[in-house]
C-alpha cells in the first residue's frame, strides 16, 4: 500500500471519529436546549447524559491520540508529543525488542535447520535460462576485471612472483629427483627398448660401412672374402645383442643402465659441481629482463585469448562452463551427500553469523529511528497506525457515552 492511500485511510478516520464527536456535541446542545425550555419528558435526560459523556470520552480519547504524535492545538503541554520527545529510547527498545524476541537461538534455529540451498540452487540452475544468464554475468564481471586491470601492474607482478619462486629452486635437487621418480616408475625402459631397436637397425643399414670399416683396419695379407665374414660376424652380433636388450625386460645392459643412471641422478644431487653448473644456467635463463619478457609475453597471450572466449557466445570456454554448471546442476539434486554438506555448511555458517552478529541489528535498528528527524518519526509512525488509534476515539465516544447512561440511570434510581 503505498503513502497516498495511507494518508487517505488515516484522513477519513479521523474524520470519522471528529464527526462523532461533533455529533454527540450537537445531541448535547440540542437535549440541553429540549431539557430547559420544553417538556418533552424524562428521556431528554437520558439522551442528554449519553451525549454528554460521550463528548468526554471523545475529547480524552483525542488528547490521548494526539499527544502520542504530536502536542494537542499546538500546545506544548508536558507529556506530550512523546514519540518526537522520545525517539532515542524508543529506537533503543525497538532494537532490544527485535533481537531478543526474534533473532534469538531458540526462534532462528527453526528456520536454519529448515534451510535447503543446495536443493534451489541445483533446481535454478537446471533451467537453461538461468545457466546462461550466470554465464553471462561471469564472463561479463571477468571481462570487466580484465579490462580494468593495469598492464604493466599484472607484468610486474608476475615477475615478481616469478622471481620469488625461482630465487631459491635448487635446479639439480629438481633434476635429481625427477630423474629417480621416472627410474622408479620405470618408464626409461620405454627410451631403452627405442634405443636398442634403432640401433640394431642402424647396423642392418650400415652394414656396407661396416665392411668398409673392417677392411681398413685389417692387415694387408688377410684376403678380402675374410674381412667380409668378419664384418658379417660383427654386423649379425651386434644386431643380435642390441635385439636382445630390445626384447628383455631384464636383459643385464637394461639393468646396468638403470644402475648408472641411479647412480648420476644421486651424482647431480650431491655433486656442487652439477648445482653450480646447473645455478648458472638458471640464472643465465632467468635474468631480470627475460624474467620481465616472459611475464609480458604470458600475460598478453592469456589475456587476449580469455578476453576472445569471454566475447564468443559458444566458445569452448562458455561451453566448458554450461557443461560443468549442468554437472554441477545434476550433483546438487541427486547427491545426498553432497546436498548434505553444503547444507550443513550454510545451515552452520548462518547460524553462527546470525548469532554473532544479533547486537549489530538491534544497533542498526536503534541508529536509524535515532537518525531520523522526530517529526519524521511521528508521521512515520501515526502513517502506519494512526488509522487503527481512531477507533479509540470512536470507542471511547461510545464507551463513554454508555458509562455516562448508565451513572445517570443509577442516580434517578436512588
Amino acid at each position: 500500500m503505498n503513502e497516498e492511500i495511507k494518508k487517505r485511510q488515516l484522513r477519513n478516520h479521523k474524520m470519522l471519529a471528529t464527526g462523532l464527536f461533533v455529533l454527540m456535541t450537537c445531541i448535547f446542545l440540542t437535549m440541553t436546549y429540549l431539557q430547559k425550555y420544553q417538556n418533552f419528558g424524562h428521556w431528554v435526560g437520558y439522551v442528554k447524559a449519553f451525549s454528554e459523556a460521550a463528548m468526554v470520552g471523545a475529547l480524552a480519547d483525542w488528547f490521548a491520540v494526539t499527544a502520542l504524535f504530536h502536542h494537542p492545538l499546538g500546545l506544548k503541554i508536558p507529556h506530550t508529543n512523546l514519540i518526537e520527545q522520545s525517539k532515542e529510547r524508543i529506537g533503543d527498545n525497538l532494537g532490544n525488542f527485535v533481537v531478543t524476541n526474534f533473532l534469538s537461538p531458540q526462534n532462528i534455529r527453526p528456520y536454519i535447520q529448515n534451510l535447503k540451498i543446495s536443493h534451489f540452487i541445483g533446481e535454478w540452475l537446471q533451467k537453461e535460462k538461468n545457466a546462461s544468464v550466470l554465464v553471462k554475468n561471469l564472463s561479463e564481471i571477468v571481462l570487466d576485471i580484465l579490462h580494468k586491470l593495469e598492464d604493466d601492474a599484472v607484468v610486474n607482478f608476475i615477475s615478481k612472483k616469478a622471481k620469488e619462486m625461482t630465487g631459491d629452486v635448487k635446479i639439480n635437487q629438481i633434476l635429481g629427483n625427477g630423474m629417480e621418480y621416472l627410474l622408479e616408475k620405470n618408464d626409461h625402459q620405454k627410451l631403452i627398448t627405442s634405443l636398442s631397436a634403432q640401433i640394431k637397425n642402424y647396423i642392418l643399414e650400415h652394414h656396407e660401412m661396416v665392411r668398409e670399416r673392417v677392411k681398413k683396419e685389417s692387415f694387408t695379407l688377410i684376403p678380402s672374402f675374410v674381412d667380409d665374414k668378419i664384418a658379417e660376424k660383427i654386423t649379425s652380433g651386434l644386431s643380435k645383442y642390441f635385439e636382445e636388450v630390445e626384447q628383455d625386460q631384464n636383459h643385464a645392459l637394461r639393468k646396468e643402465i638403470t644402475q648408472k643412471l641411479f647412480d648420476f641422478s644421486s651424482e647431480i644431487k650431491i655433486n656442487p659441481h652439477y648445482e653450480q653448473e646447473l645455478n648458472a644456467m638458471k640464472d643465465d635463463f632467468l635474468q631480470p629482463e627475460k624474467i620481465h619478457q616472459y611475464s609480458h609475453d604470458i600475460w598478453v597471450s592469456l589475456k587476449k585469448t580469455l578476453t576472445e572466449e569471454l566475447i564468443q557466445e559458444h566458445s569452448s570456454l562458455k561451453n566448458y562452463l554450461h557443461k560443468n554448471i549442468a554437472e554441477f546442476s545434476e550433483n546438487l539434486r541427486t547427491d545426498e551427500k553432497l546436498q548434505h554438506k553444503i547444507d550443513h555448511w550454510v545451515r552452520v555458517t548462518a547460524y553462527k553469523h546470525i548469532l554473532r552478529n544479533t547486537n549489530k541489528f538491534g544497533d542498526l535498528i536503534a541508529d536509524t529511528v535515532g537518525n531520523w528527524q522526530g517529526k519524521e518519526l511521528s508521521e512515520k509512525l501515526e502513517l502506519e497506525v494512526g488509522k487503527d488509534l481512531q477507533f479509540i476515539r470512536i470507542n471511547g465516544t461510545l464507551v463513554g457515552g454508555l458509562v455516562g447512561l448508565l451513572i445517570y440511570s443509577i442516580a434517578q434510581l436512588i
